[in-house]
């Protein structure tokens, strides 16, 4: 299984602080890396595609660069900052017009000088003249040249840098768009999300750590595996409301259930040495109310003393807990060890494309028919339902519109047996399906 990665990449890298998420936030368009006040913000290394003058190219931001031993990830992110340098095809290196040049920056110094990679000097926050000319006076001793000021905040010279950027990238030929499942693997802090997106895609991709929070944004991995070709998204720990803290993690955890929006298949990673808890069944309902595909599988089995009797306890208590999703995949793995992980692919893959399933029109209301036949609704209020058409009108997930002469004869546990009735006629095993009832005589489309 190997990550796919075929066009350019432009890894900003820089001591902590110095404004490096503002600018790949300013180039890219849209706020993907979390700003805070708080030095080493940003751990991880975050990639977005951007295109300049019809030149597309990777854009990574990484966390500060730190060579004194300052807290629990300084190594961890020394390591990604010099695997984003080793990796890349140009780097832009960020240094702080406002507060000069520190040791730090020289430190980084080296070790881009040691990657070999070409870099281009940035000095950011230059939004004034003055700090335009102590910027260039101070940085060119760090002896890639004068720096190019630009300010992410006021948007100031940012296109000039995109310039020198694309003149200096490979031509790259065009290469035919992918069909990837977005994958979204969400859970409780710690339970081994990061751990499962490097054993998938064989590398150390995303940092990992037992101290609980360690990620904070959104991580998007394209991985190309037998199974088929994805996108792996590796999100901040969900914590219960009352125990989310303020600042970066309250923005970890937005960007987690934002993950959710806009993926096709929520893995839910349940810790399987602590069992099945109330929060993991928030998150799975989460992902419910998103109506993405779900996939809940069981990790951290390497930690079982009698992994029969485990997978069996585990399997139940799943079931009762997660009985409101009964549509949902199941599956255990290690991510430690890399086991289990064809099996939770192939199903992810599989929620997958019972999302894009679609029944004929004439079948879908053979198969009402039958329902009315098999199973009269109720009664209620002396009037009794009837369905008068039904239609598939879009995918993903499957949406059913059904056209009756009174919506408000619909019962949710009659609502139930209209939706049982379709999953036994076809597998829409792991993946969510909507209803909309609508009067015979309303033409609006669906919700």
């Amino acid at each position: 299984m190997i990550a796919s990665g075929h066009l350019p990449r432009v890894a900003i890298v820089g001591r902590p602080n110095v404004g490096k998420s503002s600018l790949f936030n300013r180039i890219v368009g849209e706020r993907l890396a979390i700003i805070e006040d708080e030095p080493g913000t940003t751990r991880d290394r975050l990639e977005a595609e951007v295109e300049w003058r019809d030149r597309p190219f990777l854009l990574l931001d990484t966390g500060g660069f730190q060579v004194e031993d300052e807290g629990d990830y300084t190594d961890l992110i020394r390591a990604q900052i010099n695997a984003a340098i080793a990796e890349a095809t140009l780097v832009l290196f960020c240094v702080d017009s406002r507060d000069g040049l520190t040791a730090s920056d020289y430190d980084v110094a080296d070790a881009v000088r040691r990657g070999e990679t070409p870099a281009i000097l940035v000095a950011t926050k230059a939004d004034n003249e003055s700090r335009e000319i102590v910027a260039a006076a101070e940085a060119g001793a760090l002896g890639f040249g004068l720096p190019l000021p630009v300010s992410a905040l006021h948007d100031l010279n940012v296109g000039l840098l995109l310039d020198a950027v694309v003149e200096r990238l490979p031509e790259t030929p065009p290469l035919v768009e992918q069909d990837r499942v977005r994958v979204a693997i969400v859970g409780r802090p710690n339970v081994g999300k990061s751990t499962l997106v490097n054993a998938l895609i064989g590398e150390e991709r995303v940092i990992v750590s037992d101290v609980a929070g360690t990620t904070r944004d959104a991580i998007d991995t394209d991985l190309d595996a037998p199974e088929g070709a994805f996108t792996l998204i590796d999100t901040a720990g969900i914590r219960r409301p009352g125990k989310r803290g303020q600042g970066v993690e309250r923005h970890a955890v937005l960007r987690a259930t934002a993950a959710l929006a806009r993926c096709d298949v929520a893995i839910v990673l349940v810790d399987g040495a602590q069992g099945v808890t109330s929060q993991d069944t928030h998150i799975a309902g989460l992902a419910q109310e998103a109506s993405t595909g779900i996939v809940v599988a069981v990790n951290k089995t390497d930690l079982w003393e009698s992994p029969e009797e485990d997978r069996a306890r585990l399997l139940a208590a799943m079931r009762e807990r997660f009985r409101f999703l009964p549509w949902a995949m199941f599956t255990f793995v290690s991510a430690e060890e890399a086991a289990g992980l064809p099996d939770l692919l192939r199903l992810a893959a599989e929620a997958r494309e019972a999302r894009r399933r679609r029944i004929p029109t004439g079948e879908l209301n053979g198969i009402f028919r039958r329902a009315l036949r098999d199973h009269a609704p109720p009664v209620v209020h002396s009037k009794r339902l009837k369905i008068r058409f039904a239609t598939q009108p879009s995918v993903d997930p499957p949406t059913f519109v059904v056209f009756v002469n009174d919506p408000k004869l619909i019962h949710f546990s009659y609502r139930r047996y209209l939706e049982r009735c379709l999953r036994e006629a076809h597998d829409f095993e792991g993946t969510a399906i909507r209803f909309a009832f609508r009067g015979s005589n309303e033409e609006d489309e669906p919700e």
